[in-house]
């Protein structure tokens, strides 16, 4: 009732005051922000003859417009093993010599039979009591450097670029790699704990024993299958799985900090073929640039699609918080509450908008086919959505859903931890592809949209035709800039990307620091409705004495609309009574 009157005196008093007074007064002026130094979109660093498609030992490297290719020589030694390919192809690597080693063709169908890997694990964007800022960096995007743990494959050398440059070497990075191993093969995983924590493998969706032949656990979990792999300790997982289809791994120690840290990777069983070499490292996902044969029997490409999410006070505030490993497993484990966290950071293959641009990007040509597989490593459902085209289902979680029941759609939901296999057709039919062009795809999930909510940002990237891409990977866009996208102030929240969208600058920032006069007369002219008032009577009709008018007939319009029976009432009885008065009158006035 009090909102009601408030409303009603507040509309009567602004319907009485004059025009005048509604008129605006002159704004602060709007302040030019700086952009910042803008980053290249695609630096000159990596050599043009990575994306080329080449053979290196023998292997058949396909074509990589992306801007930060992987180096061929890594891909070589995924494929081959460390141990096939030749020293001067290992030394263009940083991987040790016993990183991957394959042997023993038992079925004598021209590939091997035995696949030995060996993961590590690094600490990216760690904090060391040497140094302020993090160390061993990785960026998700400019300026943006949360904590993550990730696998890796086994290394030497060092950890960084250089002594002086604290960038990660690129086999350490987010996410951990995609594993590739074919149907049926031997595969020995062993994990070699160089992390301050214990850790595992719990290899999630994919065909293995719960007991090894030696005896031991073999399905990673410390609560049922065998004790957590301790620092400086090892552990070998033995599997030959029966089934291909796209799994995942990940480590089962603490798993609601453990997962989300970054300790999780995709997990492929590949379809046995004859002379099928699967590239067995796929490190940081993306393009497979050696696809299986059997993913050649129908697809021109194949893409690895890992998204994953990051809580601030879990990878800026939780895992920064000591150099001491026990007050940190204390914080994680016992400090940390994951029913509180909320995403702040949401990443495409470890990266984030603009970055995503230099290494994630799908690139298809008219009438080809490209295989997606899909991980969802992230704590929420992903509701993927492509433009331009609707991708086929054809598996969920692995599982082949037979031909009668694919599903074609422009928004597929996937689960944490589940995974699909989408078929992504440039067949211009307006159904499957709407024809060429660059066009975006991302989740559809609105927050994933940010970077720590500033927009756009998340695990934005793109599907581009090969005709719209350059030399560099760069795409040809025709919106607007992309420049403030590459700079630390625009993450940090310092400049509006609206600012120069037009040339009065009406979307920018007022600059509250300068000086100005405000106008004391009205700065729009308004048509005169009554002839000019003398300036004696103009002077006394002032816009408080017109709001106290207002205000008065506001209150006199509730009362009368409160009061209305009480009023209509005591107008008839008065009607009533002058009306018998004057027939009175009337009749009196007759006789007389």
């Amino acid at each position: 009732m009090h909102k009601k009157l408030l409303t009603l005196i507040w509309s009567a008093s602004l319907f009485l005051m004059y025009p005048e007074s509604q008129a605006a007064n002159d704004l602060p002026p709007t302040a030019k922000v700086k952009m910042g130094a803008v980053e290249e979109v695609c630096s000159e660093f990596t050599d043009p003859k990575w994306r080329q498609e080449q053979v290196i030992d023998g292997v058949t490297i396909q074509e990589s417009r992306l801007c930060n290719p992987d180096n061929p020589a890594d891909i070589a030694a995924f494929v081959k093993g460390t141990n096939n390919i030749s020293m001067e192809t290992l030394m263009e690597t940083q991987l040790a010599a016993d990183a991957v080693t394959m042997s023993d063709d038992v079925d004598g169908d021209g590939d091997p039979d035995k696949i030995i890997i060996k993961l590590e694990v690094a600490e990216l964007n760690g904090h060391s009591p040497e140094v302020k800022e993090p160390v061993t960096t990785f960026d998700i995007a400019p300026g943006i450097q949360p904590t993550f743990w990730v696998f890796t494959p086994k290394t030497r050398d060092m950890s960084t670029l250089s002594l002086y440059e604290p960038v990660a070497n690129s086999l350490l990075r987010v996410p951990s790699p995609a594993i590739r191993v074919e149907q049926d093969d031997v595969i020995w995983i062993i994990l070699e704990n160089t992390h301050y924590l214990p850790h595992s493998i719990h290899l999630h969706g994919i065909d293995h024993p719960f007991m090894d032949h030696g005896g031991g656990g073999n399905d990673g979990v410390g609560q049922t299958s065998s004790m957590d792999v301790m620092p400086g300790d090892s552990k070998t997982y033995v599997i030959k799985p029966r089934q291909p289809g796209t799994m995942y791994y990940h480590c089962h120690v603490q798993p609601h900090v453990h997962i989300p840290m970054g300790l999780q990777g995709i997990f492929v069983v590949e379809e046995n073929r004859p002379n099928n070499w699967p590239q067995t490292l796929n490190v940081g996902a993306g393009q497979v640039r050696h696809p299986s044969v059997a993913v050649l029997e129908k697809y021109a490409r194949e893409y690895d699609l890992h998204y994953e999410t990051a809580d601030k006070e879990l990878h800026e505030v939780a895992a920064r918080s000591a150099n001491d490993p026990r007050l940190i497993a204390q914080h994680l484990n016992m400090d940390y509450d994951v029913t509180e966290a909320t995403d702040d950071y949401f990443m495409l293959n470890g990266r984030s908008f603009p970055y995503t641009l230099r290494e994630s990007l799908i690139e298809i040509e008219p009438d080809q086919k490209v295989k997606l597989r899909v991980y969802n490593g992230g704590q929420e459902t992903l509701a993927l959505h492509l433009h331009g085209h609707k991708p086929t289902a054809t598996h969920y979680d692995g599982v082949d859903n037979g031909p009668g029941s694919y599903i074609t759609r422009d928004v597929h939901g996937i689960e944490p931890a589940q995974r699909l296999d989408l078929e992504l057709s440039g067949v211009d039919d307006g159904l499957h592809s709407f024809g060429e062009g660059v066009w975006m795809f991302h989740d559809h999930v609105e927050k994933a949209f940010t970077t720590n909510g500033v927009a756009e940002g998340g695990d934005i990237s793109l599907v581009v035709y090969k005709k719209f891409l350059n030399e560099k990977g760069i795409p040809e866009l025709h919106g607007m800039s992309l420049a403030p996208y590459f700079t630390k102030e625009f993450w940090q929240r310092k400049y509006p990307i609206w600012q120069d969208f037009d040339a009065w600058q009406s979307l920018g920032l007022t600059d509250q620091k300068a000086t100005y006069q405000p106008a004391k007369v009205a700065v729009r002219n308004e048509f005169v409705r009554n002839p000019p008032v003398p300036a004696a009577t103009a002077s006394e009709s002032s816009v408080m004495g017109k709001l106290s008018w207002g205000i008065i007939l506001g209150l006199l319009s509730y009362m009368a609309v409160i009061k209305r029976r009480w009023i209509y009432e005591r107008t008839r009885n008065l009607v009533e009574t002058l009306v018998k008065a004057a027939n009175t009158w009337f009749l009196t006035k007759k006789r007389s």
